[in-house]
């Protein structure tokens, strides 16, 4: 192994800073360009997740909130909003993830459902097949579900 395999192993954020160094002096000899090009894909697919985990919780309070209404709190009401806020910072800062929205709701939905039935108590067929809840109303500040079947 070479020092800068030893480096990536050992001090990874040594290593990401030698590498911003050497791309700053645009010494791209000197750069692990495959170590580099996967930790950049890493990267990427984390958003990805950190997105569908934001969308996960969202959609779960969403559905507690509409399925189980006399449970209502200002916990769920916080949880709603500071989603929303994580999601919202998130495409904000890197607005390509917005392509990523519907699969990530797709993705996110199962989970939420097994979140809501955890936590309630209620049973699986409760909950709609697909999620109920747009883009846009997941997104909009204002948004609650009523009560009850969609």
């Amino acid at each position: 192994m070479n020092t800068v395999q030893e480096e990536y192993e050992k001090d990874f954020y040594s290593w990401i800073y030698r590498n911003i160094n050497l791309l700053r002096q645009h010494n791209f000899e000197a750069l692990d360009i495959d170590i580099l090009i996967d930790e950049l894909e890493s990267m990427a697919k984390r958003d990805r997740r950190e997105l569908i985990s934001h969308l996960m919780v969202l959609i779960s309070h969403l559905l507690k909130w509409q399925f189980q209404p006399e449970q209502r709190s200002g916990s769920w009401r916080g949880s709603i909003r500071e989603q929303r806020i994580q999601i919202r910072k998130q495409l904000e800062d890197s607005p390509s993830l917005k392509n990523q929205l519907v699969t990530g709701i797709n993705s996110a939905y199962p989970d939420s459902v097994k979140l809501a039935i955890e936590e309630t108590g209620l049973k699986a067929d409760t909950f709609p097949d697909e999620c109920p809840y747009s883009i846009t109303q997941l997104l909009n500040d204002d948004f609650y579900p009523q009560s009850g079947k969609v």
